[in-house]
């Protein structure tokens, strides 16, 4: 079985700053792997580079036995055109802080749009799959209502029924809930249990302890550019071996 996601000393710089230092994380499918560690650790870098939002200063991103955003040719890599890196990038799903809506379109609008412009669905069709992925997150009454017109928490369940909606094989969380009221949290968290445990495979990053805890199989925890520590979540949150571990989980626990 090919691994879902395969970082392979990944690097990646801002000018001087050197954000990821060779990473190396291997993500199976149906698997849900969660990030956590402090801010600046480079999580979100690293998320960003799965699908070619930040192209890696080096090593090997794949996904899906496929090389991202590169060719390898005698050798050599080459960079793909646009088009090809959005091809690639249309089987990843990913679900942002920010909601990113498009505020003149109604919820179901705004699920329909991708279907019908990357999948080239006809309006009907790419109406009856953002109809159905909005019931599955729970809005399925909600679908005239305009963003304005939602909570952050329903805001955010259309952003991942707008990502669902691409028939993704991959989903990535950019910390989903870190924007939301606390009272919110808990209805994102839990159509993202759901997707957890259809089986989608999944990469979150996340300060939410409790989930990782609860849906994660792999739990990663970065500081400083490195993963310190990964494994299952009684190994990497209840039993951390590394002193920066275990510093984290006594402050956020």
């Amino acid at each position: 079985m090919t691994a879902m996601v395969e970082a392979k000393g990944v690097h990646k710089f801002f000018g001087e700053l050197h954000v990821l230092k060779g990473v190396d994380l291997t993500v199976d499918r149906g698997e849900v792997c969660v990030i956590l560690g402090p801010s600046g650790s480079g999580k979100s870098t690293l998320i960003r580079c799965i699908n070619e939002l930040e192209q890696i200063s080096a090593g090997r991103m794949i996904v899906d036995g496929e090389l991202m955003g590169l060719r390898e040719k005698d050798g050599v890599l080459h960079r793909l055109s646009d088009k090809e890196i959005a091809r690639q990038r249309s089987k990843i799903g990913m679900v942002f802080q920010r909601f990113n809506l498009f505020p003149h379109m109604t919820a179901l609008g705004n699920v329909m749009e991708a279907p019908r412009q990357v999948r080239g669905l006809s309006k009907a069709d790419a109406e009856k799959v953002a109809r159905e992925q909005l019931e599955r997150v729970g809005l399925g009454d909600r679908v005239d209502h305009y963003p304005a017109q939602l909570s952050g928490g329903q805001q955010q369940r259309v952003a991942i029924a707008r990502a669902l909606a691409m028939e993704p094989e991959l989903m990535l969380f950019d910390e989903p809930t870190s924007a939301l009221d606390p009272e919110l949290v808990g209805e994102v968290l839990a159509v993202m249990q759901e997707l957890a445990a259809s089986g989608m495979t999944m990469v979150v990053v996340t300060h939410e302890v409790g989930f990782a805890r609860e849906v994660a199989d792999q739990v990663v925890f970065m500081d400083e550019g490195v993963i310190v520590e990964a494994g299952t979540p009684s190994e990497v949150i209840d039993n951390p071996q590394e002193a920066r571990t275990r510093d984290f989980f006594a402050k956020v626990l």
